[in-house]
């Protein structure tokens, strides 16, 4: 069929998840002082990462699924 929509919007919430966890990591600590101490880009990170992993593992069965169904039996006219 076409492109499962899945795959690339997983692709691109892991990479954005990915890069936003990179950047809680290595900031400075004193700019979440206005969150209550919470790194607000690290954990949001890895809700990206988790949310792009999952719809990739989405995308991955659904195409897994796809390629061993099987071909609908041929019907002809009844004799």
């Amino acid at each position: 069929m076409g492109l499962d929509i899945r795959l690339p919007i997983g692709a691109l919430f892991a990479i954005i998840g990915v890069l936003l966890t990179g950047y809680g990591l290595v900031s400075d600590r004193a700019i979440y002082g206005r969150a209550f101490g919470i790194n607000v880009n690290l954990w949001w990170g890895l809700v990206l990462v988790a949310f792009g992993a999952w719809m990739l593992a989405l995308a991955r069965r659904a195409r897994r699924g796809a390629s061993h169904a099987q071909p609908p039996a041929r019907s002809g006219p009844a004799r």
